[in-house]
């Protein structure tokens, strides 16, 4: 199977894209929705979570895993690509959705200048500005981060009034300096409508999970003795580490439709 890991609800967007232009394969999405928020934890932390999740995805089956979680993809993912794969499940492989995300920026931008939104963790970790100037030591980049945001999604409301003023607080470092803005949790596709109304025309959104499906159908054409690996029987199982009366209306939200969740635990 190809398994897909985020710490709550977010990573259901990157799925999604995944099923629309991958949908043969076998996918087991696991949410730690026991232990969210991941942007807000120590290295140490993400780490250790992060390591647990994969090898129980591993440990179902899974011989492919993206990390659709930008805070685990920002902070964990290189130790766990050069340390502990290696060590563990060194046939195996694990992605993320940072590096995607930064190579489509890069291309996407007319002026090299780019913004990022995105958790404090990640945001702290300065892991899209190094990414980015690895890239392109001439881009200039403004982050700004937006703890607000993912707890006003998972309440539903979206929709609020007090959303806009907000999203305008938060935005305002970016008007008149970038011309790309990356949305670096997966939570925020939720809202890219109204950053898009808030920005103004002229702007180019970022949004990691269509990015990070169409590299993952690029990694699997180079990579065939891993595509041969995975089996295609077009089946989906959702796991999660905490199963709320909240969790099938915010499985709905960022899915799209009503799912079917397994409890599990890590």
């Amino acid at each position: 199977m190809i398994g897909v890991f985020d710490s709550g609800f977010g990573g259901l967007v990157v799925l999604r894209e995944f099923l629309r232009l991958l949908p043969d394969y076998d996918y087991l999405y696991l949410g730690d929705n026991a232990r969210i928020p991941y942007g807000t934890r120590s290295d140490r932390v993400v780490i250790r979570f992060t390591e647990q999740a994969v090898d129980y995805l591993f440990r179902q089956g899974c011989r492919l895993i993206v990390l659709a979680c930008h805070t685990a993809s920002a902070r964990a993912l290189r130790r766990i690509q050069q340390v502990w794969l290696p060590a563990r499940y060194p046939g195996l492989r694990v992605l993320g959705v940072l590096i995607p995300t930064v190579e489509e920026a890069v291309a996407r931008t007319r002026g090299k200048h780019i913004g990022v939104i995105a958790t404090e963790g990640t945001v702290t970790s300065q892991s899209f500005e190094l990414e980015l100037k690895k890239l392109d030591p001439e881009v200039a980049v403004v982050q700004q981060a937006c703890p607000l945001l993912v707890p006003i999604i998972e309440s539903g409301e979206q929709e609020w009034e007090g959303t806009t003023l907000i999203l305008r607080r938060y935005l305002a470092p970016f008007q008149g300096r970038v011309d790309t803005l990356i949305l670096g949790c997966t939570h925020y596709s939720i809202l890219k409508e109204q950053i898009r109304a808030i920005l103004g025309p002229g702007h180019e959104l970022i949004c990691s999970g269509q990015v990070t499906a169409a590299k993952l159908v690029d990694y699997l054409h180079r990579h065939p003795e891993m595509e041969t690996r995975l089996s295609r029987g077009g089946t989906r199982r959702y796991l999660t580490t905490d199963l709320t009366p909240r969790f099938a209306q915010l499985a709905s939200l960022f899915m799209g439709h009503p799912l079917s969740s397994e409890l599990v635990e890590l």
